[in-house]
């Protein structure tokens, strides 16, 4: 598989990543079978690793599934989540956090640390000063490293303009942004990809499928269903008129639509089993898409350049939904 740079870090890294969430007990499988994904991404040359602390057992389950490993890979972890309470501003506690993350994962060291959701206050409340984004988390990622502990440090967030000010501040190696960078969903374009190229920042995509809206077709595109605003529908049905001309799954053209931007070093996958782990490496050593498929594409996106008003954060297909809080 192709690899890129990721950023000022160095480290070469392949164009899919494996996404730790479905891994765990989130993503409903056992555990052998998780395992047997993580193993057959290796061997198909995905080396780079996310989880985190907040993605339920999924450290424990890459701990397990990467023990004794003879292929060489990269393991990316977050602070945040444990240990309960968690307290983002306590130095022992996110001393603590890493400890435990060192014990699930089975390592001495962690390549990459991030800090999780640090554009989300309502969840991790991390920083004294939002003008300097400078908290306790700052030093102790300071001290990480310099006891080389942790190899670099990064930021794990989701938002489209609250994430780039703390990238800004040049502190930081990798950005892994989520729901933000996708076929449909572009935003990132605007302040997070152009401040990551400024500083040389990695830059990791999470959920190129964009929370399985962009898995599969799905027929309340055709019906209509009320949670879907008519801009958004009409955009939908234009993408899947466009993928029976150009005859791609839908996963494929996303996959390969993000890998499309050189400014991109990794983008996670969220597989669960042997199966989809195989059909998202064949997606992506298919390689980037053409110009033209490109353009076509960006005709799409701008039908609904910005999220409809209401629409819900992740689009409820194929899953009841009677408004937001209760998808």
């Amino acid at each position: 598989m192709e690899q890129r740079l990721l950023g000022r870090t160095g480290l070469p890294v392949s164009l899919l990543g494996m996404g730790g969430l479905f891994v765990s007990q989130v993503g409903g499988g056992d555990r052998d079978q998780a395992c047997q994904a993580v193993h057959r991404a290796l061997e198909l040359g995905v080396n780079y690793v996310d989880t985190a602390p907040g993605y339920a057992d999924s450290e424990e389950v890459l701990g397990l599934a990467l023990e004794g490993t003879s292929q060489p890979y990269l393991i990316s972890t977050k602070l945040g989540g444990h240990p309960q309470p968690f307290n983002p501003k306590d130095r022992d506690l996110l001393r603590r956090s890493v400890e435990n993350s060192l014990r699930l994962l089975k390592r001495d060291t962690i390549d990459i640390l991030m800090i999780h959701e640090p554009d989300r206050p309502g969840q991790y409340d991390w920083w004294d000063s939002y003008d300097t984004y400078h908290g306790p988390v700052s030093e102790v990622l300071a001290e990480l490293k310099s006891e080389g502990i942790i190899r670099f440090t990064g930021l794990g967030g989701t938002t489209a303009y609250q994430l780039h000010p703390i990238i800004d501040t040049g502190h930081y190696d990798v950005v892994l942004t989520a729901f933000n960078y996708s076929l449909l969903w572009r935003e990132a374009e605007l302040e997070i990809l152009p401040t990551a190229r400024r500083h040389n920042v990695g830059v990791v995509i999470g959920s190129p499928l964009q929370q399985g809206a962009l898995a599969q077709r799905y027929a309340e595109v055709e019906t209509g269903a009320r949670w879907l605003s008519s801009p958004r529908q009409r955009q939908f049905q234009v993408l899947y008129d466009f993928l029976d001309e150009i005859e791609l799954s839908l996963p494929e053209l996303a996959l390969r639509w993000v890998i499309s931007n050189p400014d991109i070093s990794t983008t996670l996958m969220g597989a669960r089993s042997v199966e989809e782990v195989e059909k998202n490496v064949a997606a992506v050593n298919a390689g980037p898409l053409p110009a033209e498929m490109l353009t076509r594409l960006k005709e799409i996106a701008e039908m609904v350049p910005f999220r409809p008003f209401e629409e819900p954060f992740g689009l409820p297909f194929n899953r009841d939904y009677n408004g937001p809080g209760h998808a």
